[in-house]
């Protein structure tokens, strides 16, 4: 279609997981039945053991095509950004202080309406707008609308603040290194 912007390989590689995690539970199951002597249950796990092989070097495949012609644009990323983006961050402000998530959720979605209401993006939403919706909102809510800080409050493993994925690069790095050693 002309008018798709996402590329197809990503969406291919998306697609895939399901078949593979599917084939995944169901050689879970299988393993999980067995008793403690051997039967001929694993018989059945060859077939999906083998297409869950060939489906992720496959998917390697692709991936590596699309990271080595993969060219990004940061001007276009960054003017794509919009602090509507942030909601969830507006929820996680009101956690730090102290309100449940399920009401943090309710409260970031009522501010989202609020702007909406009134033509303006969420982050323009002035300080005494935002106390309407909770009493919880101090000044220090403006630090919510920086993309970089949002990104960056991940530090935990697998999070997205840079650290984080410096130290996954790394461990990966290290694992990648210890099996061509050997």
């Amino acid at each position: 279609m002309p008018q798709k912007k996402n590329p197809d390989s990503l969406e291919l590689i998306r697609s895939k997981a399901g078949r593979v995690f599917g084939r995944c539970s169901g050689f879970l199951v299988t393993l999980k039945g067995l008793p403690s002597t051997y039967n001929k249950d694993l018989q059945e796990d060859k077939e999906g053991m083998f297409e869950s092989i060939d489906t992720v070097t496959a998917i390697l495949q692709v991936a590596m095509g699309v990271i080595s012609t993969l060219q990004v644009n940061e001007k276009t990323m960054k003017n794509a950004l919009s602090p509507d983006m942030l909601a969830t961050d507006l929820a996680y402000y009101l956690v730090r202080k102290k309100m449940p998530f399920r009401e943090a959720h309710g409260a970031s979605g009522r501010a989202v309406h609020l702007a909406e209401s009134k033509g303006v993006e969420v982050s323009q939403l002035s300080l005494d707008e935002l106390k309407t919706i909770s009493p919880l909102f101090e000044s220090d809510v403006a630090k919510v609308w920086n993309y970089t800080n949002s990104v960056e409050q991940y530090t935990a493993a697998g999070g997205t603040a840079r650290c984080s994925v410096m130290s996954q690069i790394e461990q990966l790095r290290a694992w990648l290194k210890g099996r061509q050693s050997s």
